[in-house]
């Protein structure tokens, strides 16, 4: 029977970077890979472009990290955004930072950075087996011993000294993330906390955001209402949908919307069409338009304040007859307007779950997981990297970085222990 050193499961980000980090000089590496081809999520990822990274300090990553975000201190002092875009340029892959500090290829392909790290890989002498499916890991006095897989349905067993656990979460389950790693996870004895979809386009009650769809809203601010209470606001860029609500802000705002109706609770989302004006100063502007154009009708006149689309929603909210004069619009359908403008409300009714998840909340325990080297504290010689821990973060990059800095520290301490 064959035998490795190490042998890391999953090629993706964090096993990509584990297996670079691993390799060296006389040690033997075994990377399976579930699908016909590595980086699947890695290649349909910031709709095909890859944000890489984000080039914030530490302290802004740790406020967009969920739920311990100092499980990565140690991690993030190995390999930080620095270390990866100095890695994937020295290797010929060129940069660009955008704005917010998110990181993408100069060349916009999420393709060439998948293909920048499979050629460093393949440079270290590395074996690759795909279409390998993982069925145990054994283990003998709590120690990692082998692997059982799967090739083309012919059952195979390598011996090893070190296993890296990478095989991602649930989310985008066509890219091979269907969850076989927290199976294996709870067998040798690991807490799974509970897991949901995370950054997922919300669901919402009523044909509203149906009529609307595909109109985008770059400088909006969006809050997410819990039993009547504002949780969190955020402001950027949003979009309707046949189905409800998605786009930037949406997903980071998702994690509350997606946690509460487990716990019972009502979930709205109050969208303000107008967050540079306040009450009095949108009262006035209203005021204005309406004197100004007393003979024009309100459905031309309000094309000064809202995208064409909205109209038509609006004034079907305010019941408001499109075609009435200005100077026939009451103080109390004004104040209608106002209110509808600064408070467009969207009863969340669900979610579209994990096929649209961008990443999955939950995972391995970080308790149960050391810092420090990314070993088990139950089995040793086993180590977890990537989104199979419990570590979900937000958009612009922060989620890939968890990837690589785990992957490396993994993969430098599996090389340390052989």
């Amino acid at each position: 029977m064959k035998q490795y050193d190490i042998i890391i499961i999953g090629a993706g980000a964090a096993g990509l970077l584990a297996t670079i980090s691993a390799a060296k000089n006389n040690t033997s590496i075994l990377l399976l890979e579930k699908m016909r081809r590595e980086g699947r999520k890695m290649l349909i990822s910031g709709k095909g472009r890859c944000n890489i990274t984000n080039t914030a300090y530490q302290s802004e990553f740790f406020k967009k990290i969920y739920p311990k975000p100092k499980f990565l201190k140690h991690a993030f002092s190995q390999f930080f955004s620095k270390d990866i875009i100095n890695l994937l340029e020295e290797n010929g892959l060129k940069t660009k930072e955008e704005r917010g500090g998110r990181v993408f290829p100069e060349s916009d392909k999420a393709a060439d950075v998948v293909n920048t790290l499979l050629k460093i890989v393949k440079s270290k002498n590395v074996d690759i087996k795909k279409n390998a499916k993982l069925t145990e890991i054994i283990t003998e006095n709590n120690t990692v011993k082998a692997v059982r897989f799967h090739i083309e349905g012919k059952p195979e067993t390598i011996k090893t000294k070190n296993i890296i656990l990478c095989t991602g979460g649930k989310s985008y389950p066509v890219t091979g993330s269907a969850g076989e790693g927290f199976v294996l996870a709870e067998k040798l004895g690991h807490t799974v906390t509970p897991l949901r979809p995370a950054l997922v386009p919300l669901l919402t009650e009523g044909k509203t955001a149906e009529k609307l769809q595909g109109l985008s809203l770059k400088n909006s601010t969006v809050s997410v209402w819990v039993n009547n209470k504002k949780v969190r606001s955020e402001f950027g860029e949003m979009m309707f949908a046949h189905f409800g609500l998605t786009g930037p802000v949406i997903l980071t705002l998702s994690k509350i919307a997606v946690d509460a109706p487990a716990e019972n609770k009502n979930v709205e989302i109050s969208i303000d069409l107008k967050p540079a004006l306040d009450e009095q100063k949108l009262d006035n502007r209203l005021q204005r338009e309406l004197n100004e154009n007393g003979k024009k009708q309100i459905r031309n006149v309000l094309k000064k304040l809202l995208p064409s689309k909205l109209i038509p929603v609006v004034l079907e909210l305010t019941k408001i007859d499109p075609y009435k004069e200005c100077n026939q619009i009451s103080g109390k359908e004004r104040k209608k307007i106002r209110i509808l403008l600064k408070n467009f409300r969207f009863k969340v009714t669900g979610h579209r779950g994990y096929k649209e998840a961008i990443i999955t909340a939950g995972g391995i325990d970080t308790g149960e997981v050391n810092g420090k080297t990314m070993m088990s504290k139950i089995i040793k010689n086993l180590y977890f990297a990537g989104e199979i821990l419990d570590l979900d973060a937000e958009t612009g990059g922060y989620n890939f970085q968890i990837a690589f800095s785990t992957g490396w520290l993994a993969g430098k301490s599996a090389s340390k222990n052989i």
